[in-house]
């Protein structure tokens, strides 16, 4: 875990990113694997009275992904939260050679990962709760938990999914949720996901690691250079390339007990907010139309699932949207903020 000796340096990104590598005690292919915290601090001088001067974000990434989205960071900082982004156990800055790229057999180990993280951030499981001990089961006093800083969790596709996993499983650790266009359920829906199953669960026990045929032709990286919205960098072609990481059956069996257990009912145990385009198109051949829809996810299947998450959810639809919502066009792009910043101040500024 993130010790003494080890310090901020700067991030990728440039000014005022700066990143902290995170070691996991937890062996992997080539040695031991870490994550990468990357944080932007307001000042605080600026934010003294900000609406979110107690508040910390901390936003986790989706598949073939890593986190580059530096107006993402100035909405939080802007409005005086501390904004930390997390690259996960072999992604992005976390990637070393000669592993898996975002290989993983279950989503439940990411609890490593995001528990280092909020170490470093400051967020002990004592200070806010974590329905264990002799109180365990109770509902936890968001009151008390508010005398400190607070949490807000912010996550993309299938991080929106390992997000409201955790958040289900640590209950009153955060104070709110907001998802990005979230995986929550497979692109063949409910029925075929259960169809499916067995066979990706049974090549999982016997070749975890093994190859799948390709499913990312790289319409989703099209339709984000046509916007203009990709990263720039020479990091990207290996964090981020144009037809994705390959998948494997461990991985994919992994994702989808996710998707079981949301269809099942879970509770994030706080507010959540899900933002999708209002339409999808099956990536199947490249079509304009992926400029300004979801190329990845069917976002009405999307929503249904969000309904499954939690007492209190609020789904803001985005016409012109792509996948990630805060990488579309201008003007859906400016929607998605606004309804960001609406939600916010009904369920994040204090009364």
């Amino acid at each position: 875990m993130a010790g003494p000796s080890q310090t901020w340096v700067p991030d990728v990104l440039g000014e005022p990113f700066e990143q902290l590598t995170l070691s996991l005690g937890v062996a992997g292919e080539h040695g031991d694997l870490v994550a990468t915290l990357v944080r932007s601090i307001p000042n605080p001088v600026v934010t003294a009275f900000a609406p979110l001067r107690d508040v910390d974000v901390l936003y986790v990434h989706g598949w073939s992904d890593y986190f580059f989205q530096r107006e993402l960071a100035r909405f939080w900082t802007h409005r005086g939260a501390r904004f930390f982004a997390l690259d996960l156990r072999r992604y992005g800055r976390s990637l070393r050679d000669g592993q898996s790229p975002g290989y993983i057999d279950s989503l439940d180990d990411y609890d490593v990962d995001i528990e280092a993280a909020l170490r470093a951030m400051g967020h002990h499981p004592a200070a806010t709760g974590n329905g264990r001990g002799p109180h365990a089961g109770a509902k936890p006093d968001r009151r008390a938990a508010r005398k400190g800083r607070r949490l807000v969790l912010m996550g993309h596709s299938t991080g929106g999914l390992t997000l409201t996993l955790w958040a289900a499983r640590h209950p009153g650790r955060a104070d709110a949720l907001v998802l990005n266009s979230p995986w929550l359920e497979l692109q063949l829906g409910p029925l075929g996901r259960q169809a499916l199953a067995p066979l990706v669960d049974m090549r999982a026990r016997l070749d975890p690691r093994g190859t799948q045929p390709a499913v990312d032709f790289g319409f989703y990286t099209r339709a984000q250079d046509e916007i203009g919205s990709l990263p720039n960098g020479e990091h990207r072609a290996l964090w981020r390339p144009d037809r994705g990481f390959p998948t494997a059956p461990g991985w994919l069996s992994a994702v989808m007990a996710g998707h079981r257990r949301v269809a099942s009912g879970i509770d994030v145990g706080c507010p959540a907010m899900v933002l999708l385009s209002t339409a999808s198109t099956p990536p199947l051949a490249w079509r304009e139309s992926m400029t300004s829809t979801d190329s990845v996810l069917v976002v009405d299947d999307i929503a249904r699932a969000s309904t499954k998450v939690g007492e209190l959810v609020t789904i803001a639809r985005i016409e012109g949207a792509i996948h990630d919502v805060f990488l579309s066009r201008d003007e859906p792009r400016a929607q998605a903020y606004d309804a960001l910043d609406r939600w916010v101040k009904g369920y994040v500024v204090p009364d």
